[in-house]
């Protein structure tokens, strides 16, 4: 299906019936698989076959998730795991153990920053800070030889900032370092970041993936672009795994994505759920249609908010006048998606006042579904930062962070309009 569009990847992927099967995956709703053959069942612990045998390590209902993913984001291999923060960790813990280090771009979601900053130096991973404007050179002066891996966000959430592929892209090659991309803002219907010189790609599902804010869920997408094979800086992929009988990762076809199911997935059990990722397929079908109006509605209430006398600033990559443009027309030409953020003249309080005052518009810890949803970063995802790794990640006191969603714009802008009043 590679020759498809999104659109139609979006409705025909990763799931082609028999005749007389369901038109649509099944919930295959059992943690275990039936197999008369002693050998067949050696061979898929020992990889030699594909198929299932314990829903801790694949399931029918994921797999055809991963496929439609996979065939979205232009990639080789997909795991689908429990949640956009499991496949982030189970992304570092493939290629990092104590020792090593990962290099990182400070604009990112405050539960990734908070797993880098705080959680992972626990197990004696050191994760580096840059700033996504940061020149080549300084970031590239952060890299050594236990650096594993370097993450950034297509879009920052909640700072908006539109992340450059080359130039990270660039120092990645050169340094023979892999690099992973969360694209859960952008979602392959707006970028897909293979086409940039990405080897992973992660998605929290539970975004527009699903886009109705009803299933838990992440993905890891294992581009098949990465050369592990001789790399002196990934010796765990060319060493025999003695726990598979002898097998070298670097040897296969899907190297990244064989080892973080074989052995993360195996040892965490982190997968996502057969529910959830049914709940995900059919939600994904109409990705490309809610991302365009997504993309659409955020423009329109960005430029209202822009001129409006109680708003200080907006983050938005599509207007004229944000330093992001010329990277977004690059990289995300169809749209910037549902995400913006904006400051509220007199700060904190004044921010709460105006939450409070929407209607339509609802306070809650989520975003990128259908629904219009709003939030103040500093005071809750992003609370357990500091002031100084606050500013660091592009977070003001004064931030809110909107999710524009796919109701009538108009609507949101009235919601919006009349709850100003109140500041």
């Amino acid at each position: 299906m590679s020759n498809y569009k999104t659109d139609t990847l979006c409705v025909q992927a990763g799931y082609k019936p028999e005749t007389g099967e369901s038109r649509i995956p099944q919930i295959c709703q059992s943690t275990t698989f039936y197999y008369g053959e002693t050998q067949a069942m050696a061979d898929l612990f020992d990889l030699k076959a594909n198929g299932f045998f314990y829903s801790r390590l694949a399931n029918p209902t994921v797999e055809a998730l991963e496929k439609k993913i996979t065939a979205l984001e232009g990639g080789a291999y997909a795991l689908g795991c429990a949640s956009g923060m499991s496949a982030i960790l189970l992304t570092v813990m493939t290629v990092c153990g104590a020792g090593d280090n990962i290099v990182c771009a400070s604009e990112i979601y405050g539960g990734t920053y908070n797993l880098f900053a705080v959680t992972l130096p626990k197990f004696g991973i050191e994760c580096r800070f840059f700033n996504a404007d940061d020149s080549a050179e300084k970031i590239n002066s952060l890299i050594d030889k236990n650096t594993k891996l370097v993450f950034a966000e297509t879009i920052a959430n909640p700072a908006i900032v539109v992340l450059d592929f080359d130039k990270i892209s660039a120092i990645c090659k050169q340094q023979g370092v892999l690099f992973a991309v969360d694209n859960t803002l952008a979602t392959p219907a707006l970028c897909r970041p293979a086409e940039w010189g990405v080897d992973i790609v992660i998605h929290s599902t539970t975004k527009y993936m699903d886009g109705h804010a009803a299933a838990l869920g992440g993905m890891i997408v294992d581009c098949g672009t990465f050369v592990f094979k001789n790399n002196p800086r990934y010796p765990a992929f060319n060493t025999p795994d003695e726990s598979y009988h002898g097998l070298v990762y670097a040897d296969l076809t899907v190297a990244f994505g064989t080892k973080c199911r074989a052995q993360m997935m195996r040892d965490t059990g982190a997968i996502m759920s057969p529910q959830n990722a049914f709940l995900t397929y059919i939600g994904s079908d109409t990705l490309a249609l809610r991302m365009e109006r997504h993309s659409r509605n955020a423009e329109k209430v960005a430029l209202y908010l822009k001129n409006h006398p109680k708003i200080e600033w907006v983050k938005y990559a599509a207007l004229d006048d944000s330093p992001y443009r010329a990277l977004a027309q690059k990289y995300l030409p169809n749209g910037c998606g549902g995400m913006m953020s904006f400051g509220i003249k007199g700060g904190s309080k004044a921010c709460a006042r105006f939450m409070e005052a929407l209607k339509l518009v609802t306070q809650e810890t989520h975003v990128a579904d259908v629904r219009s949803c709003i939030l103040h970063p500093a005071s809750t995802t992003h609370r357990q930062l500091s002031d100084k790794q606050l500013e660091e990640a592009g977070i003001a006191p004064n931030l809110v962070r909107l999710s524009v969603g796919i109701e009538a714009v108009e609507d949101i802008i009235s919601d919006v309009e009349n709850a100003l009043k109140s500041v």
